[in-house]
């Protein structure tokens, strides 16, 4: 959320950010609303002060006119809220102002490559050094007893999966991969809880915007999308020092998308699940813009340096405005290749995101000049399965269909070969 003092102040800005992002909100409702609003909550504390100015007194005549005075207060706090709830409606809807560097653009389409592992890596049509036909992922899988899409649909419906034998133990060995390798760069491990109560959706900014793509229970609570939500919502409501910060977290969890915008696509496979797992990359840091530049192009080396451990070429994108989420400042993709499609599929999104997110959930810290600040938060992806599994499969297939495993895994595997 942005602060409406900033929206005042900044009415081109916030403006022009609209525009960018090609986004139909109402920026002009907002204002008029705010000063409604405004207007009204001076009004109701002139005659709260009234009030309580006269109540002193007894006189009968006076008496009589605290009545009317006092029903005149109760109808314009009754205008007031609901003044109060048509503001803060429109406030969840403001989108977060990009960052200069981000291109214009109305969807992925848009999205402009930055880099690519290997720097000379052009693509190609086999890994075979006889190129020899490939096979995609969900045949090799097939093949080899990783997966049962068949009874998966039967128990959970469409999309549902059942992953087994060495499928199981190569999701097992790529979360603890990605686990220790976050440890090692100083996170701390958590495993987050999936049910998230609404108000921390509404206050990182996933509802009322995404409601179709979330999952809800009839007590209330909704399935998170991310160890996102649950990680950003463990410090709502605290004020933090200084000298704790970066907080930096590794996340572990269940996630859950309906994909209710993706009908018709990647039908088959494992590329658009409705339940997955992740290790998910959190920070929150101080409120200096380059200090959450330093922090975003970190969190995205990470994620890069272990697909590179793990032999997969992939490709850094910066997403346009089109295709940047309404509450986020910047955004890289890494996206892996997938021989079996010659194209690069999203694998990781890294993300920065100012203080859209505190701002909603309160988080602050007191820094070293007394002041009490938002923090800015940050957050990126560090493995998600099993949609890693495509390009993982494919790309270290052999010609007889079995599937070399990267060494970085064969520690937690216990195997150099899945056949």
């Amino acid at each position: 959320m942005l602060d409406i003092k900033f929206i005042r102040e900044n009415e081109e800005i916030v403006r022009a950010a609209i525009a960018k992002r090609h986004s139909n909100f109402d920026l002009n409702r907002l204002l008029k609303a705010d000063e409604a609003r405004r207007g009204l909550l001076q009004e109701v504390e002139n005659l709260r002060a009234e009030q309580n100015k006269g109540s002193v007194s007894f006189d009968e005549a006076q008496l009589a006119s605290l009545r009317v005075l006092k029903e005149k207060l109760q109808k314009k706090e009754v205008e007031l809220k609901k003044a109060e709830a048509e503001f803060e409606e429109l406030m969840l809807q403001v989108p977060n102002i990009p960052d200069p560097t981000v291109p214009e653009g109305k969807s992925e389409e848009d999205n402009v490559e930055i880099r690519r592992w290997p720097p000379d890596f052009d693509g190609r049509a086999s890994p075979f050094k006889g190129g020899g036909q490939i096979k995609n992922h969900f045949t090799l899988m097939q093949k080899l007893g990783l997966v049962d899409t068949e009874r998966g649909a039967k128990v959970s419906g469409f999309r549902g999966y059942f992953l087994k034998n060495d499928g199981v133990l190569l999701s097992f060995a790529l979360w603890r991969f990605a686990l220790d390798y976050m440890i090692g760069k100083g996170f701390t491990p958590f495993i987050a809880p999936a049910l998230v109560k609404e108000n921390i959706f509404v206050e990182t900014g996933k509802l009322p915007q995404f409601r179709e793509d979330i999952y809800g229970t009839e007590d209330g609570l909704f399935l998170a999308p991310s160890a996102e939500v649950p990680m950003m919502g463990y410090h709502e409501g605290e004020i933090l020092s200084e000298d704790e910060l970066p907080k930096k977290y590794a996340a572990f969890s269940p996630c859950y998308r309906r994909e209710a915008g993706s009908y018709g696509k990647d039908t088959k496979g494992l590329y658009r699940l409705h339940e997955f797992m992740k290790v998910e990359q959190i920070i929150l840091c101080k409120a200096e813009h380059q200090e959450s530049v330093r922090w975003h192009e970190e969190l995205t080396h990470y994620s890069e340096e272990m697909l590179q451990l793990l032999k997969l070429p992939y490709r850094v994108v910066i997403n346009s405005t089109g295709d940047l989420p309404f509450g986020f400042v910047k955004m890289y993709d890494i996206e892996a290749w997938l021989p079996s499609e010659k194209r690069y599929r999203e694998t990781h999104s890294s993300s920065m995101v100012h203080d859209f997110q505190t701002r909603r959930l309160k988080i602050r810290y007191k820094s070293s000049d007394g002041k009490i600040r938002f923090a800015h938060s940050l957050n990126n992806t560090a493995i998600a399965t099993p949609r890693i599994l495509q390009s993982l499969l494919e790309n270290h297939q052999r010609e007889d269909g079995s599937v070399e495993i990267p060494e970085a895994l064969r520690k937690y595997i216990g195997k150099d070969v899945i056949a």
